[in-house]
């Protein structure tokens, strides 16, 4: 049996990369996102960082589907109808951009992404309220869904403007998660099959993808536990601390490649 890229790793390096999958799938579990910030943070640590784009794929897709409808596939669809321009808007973006990764250096988009997470996530943290308006929020869906789903072809991740754009219309936290539940599966569905077409995602680094697939989901289990009972301001600045923590890991990388 051909086991890609799996074959030259060693030991370590396997070990490695499923409890970098236990601790992204807590973190996901726990407040909805960054699982593919962790995995791509990590994993690229130990090898190159499009084989680390690779082995996040299958399991943000399964951990994204389980998020969605946890709380039932009512919620799910009538998140959907609310949010399908910002849904749409990511899944266009996501495929064109990825299309790109084999051709510009990741570097240079984990500085784009890394800069404004850590100074929005900063500035909420310590007390000033981002908002958008009722009266541009459209504008905003399409604007930011357009900027979440170029970074998500590019680094793999769309989490953290996506959680910043749902921060900033207020939105409870019960209702937050089935979002991005909603905007990361959909999106996580894009995302694989654009890196299937850019070649990303191919017989070598598929088996690492669904390798590391039960830890992540090991580790979300943990993290639901742990979700259920964070309150809505915990919640918050939990979220804007890991924001934080994963901005300066983007700029680390954009600084060391």
């Amino acid at each position: 049996m051909d086991f890609g890229v799996l074959s030259e790793f060693s030991m370590a390096t396997i070990l490695f990369c499923l409890f970098v999958a236990v601790v992204g799938g807590v973190v996901k579990g726990a407040i909805g996102f960054a699982l593919p910030l962790i995995l791509v943070s990590g994993i690229s640590m130990v090898t190159d960082p499009k084989i680390a784009i690779a082995a996040l794929l299958v399991s943000t897709l399964v951990t994204n589907v389980l998020q969605t409808f946890r709380a039932g596939t009512g919620p799910a669809l009538a998140s959907l109808k609310e949010f399908w321009r910002y849904v749409f808007a990511v899944c266009l973006f996501i495929f064109l951009s990825a299309q790109l990764v084999p051709l510009i250096p990741s570097r240079v988009f984990y500085f784009v992404l890394g800069i404004p997470v850590v100074g929005l996530s900063l500035i909420q943290l310590f007390g000033v309220q981002l908002t958008i308006a009722p009266r541009h929020r459209r504008k905003a869906e399409w604007g930011i869904g357009a900027l979440s789903g170029s970074f998500g072809g590019f680094a793999g991740t769309w989490g953290p403007t996506t959680v910043l754009f749902l921060l900033a219309i207020n939105t409870p936290k019960a209702k937050q998660m089935i979002v991005q539940g909603v905007v990361y599966g959909a999106g996580s569905v894009s995302l694989l099959t654009a890196h299937w077409q850019s070649g990303i995602l191919n017989k070598e680094t598929a088996p690492l993808s669904f390798a590391i697939l039960p830890a992540a989901l090991f580790g979300m289990w943990i993290g639901f536990r742990i979700q259920d009972r964070l309150d809505q301001a915990l919640f918050k600045r939990i979220t804007l601390v890991v924001l934080i923590i994963a901005g300066i890991n983007l700029l680390r990388k954009g600084v060391m490649g």
